[in-house]
Order: structure tokens, then sequence, then C-alpha cells
């Protein structure tokens, strides 16, 4: 049997027969049938019609401020995680909680095992610190670390943006297009850079973005995004945001998944709760006496 929703067509509409019933009424059944296989002809991507309507009018205009209109809005954010690492087939698992303190702070705090910390940072703008309670060492320097980790090239704008689900603060939209992909909206840009009242050193002028961004046509929540370099294309971050919460009467993707591509790939699997955007919080780094510096 066909199904109208599924947008199947009767097989062999012109031998359509009833037989015992007069010619007259054989002849309508038929016009009925070809009216309905036009129908749903007319009508299998309705959707998609009426999705590209507002891009088509407005362009990625639309779509931008539509994102703006549903991120995330906060001045302070806090949420425990757990999660799960693979790097080069190696697997691990640990929990802890996250605060942000928006545009100025990201604050770490690790517990793999019965809750007890092993390991905290704290990322601003400009700067990386770590304290390591294993073996009792601490790093203070700048995004190299962060970078010769993940084999990747990011700044805090791109590190909180990815975290929170939002789109880049940071960087210019003036070189975007819009279109209609598997049901949602895409943005997609080969050439974003950093507003230059931003930009705070050489690396950050020539860092020139190739980006794409999937959007929920419903809640204008990022679904999927990508980001690489021109300089470097074989190093790519993607997230995939999924498991919507409200949150403070907003939307927050209670899990993430992270590929970092480059030369091994890396794999993190994040889930939130206890999230929060209200209250001020405490970003305490405190090293203890006599903890060793790490280069």
């Amino acid at each position: 049997m066909n199904k109208l929703g599924n947008c199947n067509l009767p097989t062999h509409p012109f031998h359509i027969r009833f037989p015992g019933f007069p010619g007259y009424i054989q002849f309508m059944v038929l016009l009925f049938s070809l009216y309905l296989s036009s129908l749903i002809l007319t009508s299998c991507n309705p959707r998609k019609k009426i999705m590209k309507v507002p891009i088509r009018e407005a362009g990625p205009d639309y779509l931008i401020k539509k994102l703006d209109e549903h991120e995330l809005l906060f001045e302070w954010f806090t949420a425990k995680f757990s999660a799960d690492y693979e790097n080069e087939g190696q697997k691990n698992s640990f929990s802890g909680q996250i605060r942000i303190r928006r545009d100025s702070l990201i604050w770490l705090s690790f517990s793999p095992v019965f809750g007890i910390e092993l390991f905290r940072m704290a990322i601003t703008q400009d700067s990386v610190k770590f304290i390591n309670r294993m073996n009792h060492t601490y790093f203070i320097g700048d995004y190299d670390y962060v970078n010769n980790f993940l084999h990747s090239n990011i700044d805090f704008d791109i590190l909180q943006s990815f975290l929170i689900g939002n789109d880049l603060s940071f960087y210019e939209n003036s070189s975007f297009k819009a279109s209609v992909d598997n049901g949602g909206y895409k943005l997609s840009t080969a050439a974003r850079r950093k507003l230059k009242k931003f930009v705070r050193n050489s690396q950050e002028k020539l860092r020139i973005l190739i980006q794409n961004l999937w959007i929920d046509p419903l809640t204008f929540k990022i679904t999927k995004a990508n980001v690489k370099e021109i300089q470097k294309p074989n190093m790519k971050l993607e997230a995939n945001y999924s498991d919507f919460e409200e949150v403070e009467h907003q939307l927050f993707p209670k899990r993430i998944s992270f590929d970092i591509s480059a030369n091994n790939d890396i794999r993190v699997s994040v889930s939130f709760s206890k999230i929060s955007v209200e209250g001020r919080q405490i970003f305490t780094f405190k090293i203890p006496p006599g903890y060793r510096q790490i280069k």
C-alpha cells in the first residue's frame, strides 16, 4: 500500500480497474488518482520551499539575525560534566565542573577519581594556566600549549563558542552564504576574519577561517559546527550538539561531541548536568607551595 506521507505514487494509475462498475465511474476514479498524484508531486518538499523563502529574500543576514536572537545569553555560566576522551585508540573517562565568565575566563576542574580534583585550568583571552595535582606541577603560558596539545590553532572566542553552542562573537559576518541542507539551515564561509578591534597579535590577524554552521529551523540553535583555517586545512575542529534542555528559559545542549582532526584524531564526548546561567561564580586558582613550574 502506498503512503502519501512518503510521497509514493500509485505504480500504474492508468491500469486501475474496478470490475462491475460502469466505465464512467472507472474514468472518474482514474481522474481522482491522477489528481492525488499531482498533489503528492507538488507537496513532496513543501518545507524546503518554505525554508528557502527568507534566505532568498534576506540572504544570510536572516540566519545571522536568528542566531543572535536565540544564542545563549549569560554573564556567568556553570555546569557539572562527564566526558569520554579518545586519542589514538586510548580511551579515558573523567568528570568535573566548568565555570565561565563571558568573554573573560573559562575555569575547569577535572576530578577523574571519587570526586577528588586532580587537574585545574584557567583560560583567559591571552593566557592558559593549569595545576596538575598528580605530579605537583603548574603551568602559566599562552595558547601555544593548548594548540600544541590539540594540534589546532584556536583562540578564546572559538573555545568559548564551541563549549556553549553559540556562534563566534569576535569574527566578521560579511562573507557567509546561506542554504538549506538536510532539513535544516546552513551557513558557510571560506573567509571569516577576526574583527580588527579584537585582534591582539599578528597570528590572529593572519587567521582566516573556513566555517560551517548547521542550524535547527525551529529553534535556531546550532546543531553542528566546524571550523578550520585556510593556512592549516588539515586541522579541523567540529562539534555536534544534541539533547537540548531549557535553562532559565533558554535552550542549551546537554550533549556535545567534539572531533579534532590534525596529525591524529581526538574525540571528546561531553554530557552536562546542573547547568546554570545565573549567579556570580568564584574562579579560584591558587598554586600550592612546593609545586614545580613546567615550560
